[in-house]
């Protein structure tokens, strides 16, 4: 976090005792067994995006548990490995939306201003949501709170239900929230399919008077 411009931001919303409850947590969890993403990239989101630069919010829930996906960008995992399920359905909405993305690793949209954001930050392996409800809900929700109180808009993107239950936190009405299915196979066919996020969310920012983002690089 100290290499992030969220730091001062995010402590103005918590009581100061926070950070140090996050680093005691992450002490314990990558001492006593195998917890992903690797805690070098615990943070990528708010390095890679910092919080003047936010055009867009795409909204997880937490990192995928297995071997080597997580990046610390919501959705998103290294080229070398196959796309998770949700993010092929992503990539085909994608193409039928905008066009083909060649790659899967999502840090190209990320230094375009689109903050990939989970909920929780941590996950053990093989225990999805497995470190929920413990440390990180009340970090990740001062930082969308922080993004609501942007004067420039921004588009937030809630997939699914979970996400769809934090719209509470975006109250500035010069803002577009974007909500449907998740993109899971079990939900992708009831509204995910068809909602056109992505060029949406760039007509929103052009009329607004900002540089679409690039989806497709």
């Amino acid at each position: 976090m100290q290499h992030s411009s969220w730091h001062g931001a995010i402590q103005s919303k918590l009581p100061e005792h926070y950070f140090g409850k996050i680093k005691a947590f992450l002490d314990q969890v990558y001492a006593q067994g195998r917890v992903y993403p690797p805690r070098e990239k615990v943070f990528a989101a708010l390095q890679e995006t910092h919080l003047e630069d936010v055009k867009v919010v795409i909204l997880g829930q937490d990192p995928y548990h297995g071997p080597m996906q997580a990046q610390g960008l919501s959705f998103s995992v290294p080229n070398e490995l196959q796309a998770p399920p949700s993010l092929q359905n992503i990539l085909k909405e994608l193409e039928d939306d905008i066009g083909v993305k060649v790659n899967h690793d999502l840090t190209s949209w990320a230094k375009q201003g689109v903050l990939l954001l989970n909920a929780c930050l941590t996950v053990p392996a093989g225990q999805a949501n497995g470190h929920a409800n413990i440390i990180w809900e009340p970090f990740t929700d001062a930082i969308i709170q922080l993004v609501n109180e942007k004067e420039t808009p921004v588009v937030f993107i809630l997939w699914g239900g979970f996400a769809r239950k934090k719209k509470s936190l975006i109250t500035n009405p010069s803002h577009l929230v974007l909500e449907s299915a998740h993109p899971s196979p079990l939900s992708s066919y009831r509204g995910f399919f068809g909602s056109h996020p992505f060029s949406k969310a760039n007509s929103f920012l052009e009329d607004k008077g900002q540089a679409p983002i690039d989806w497709l690089k």
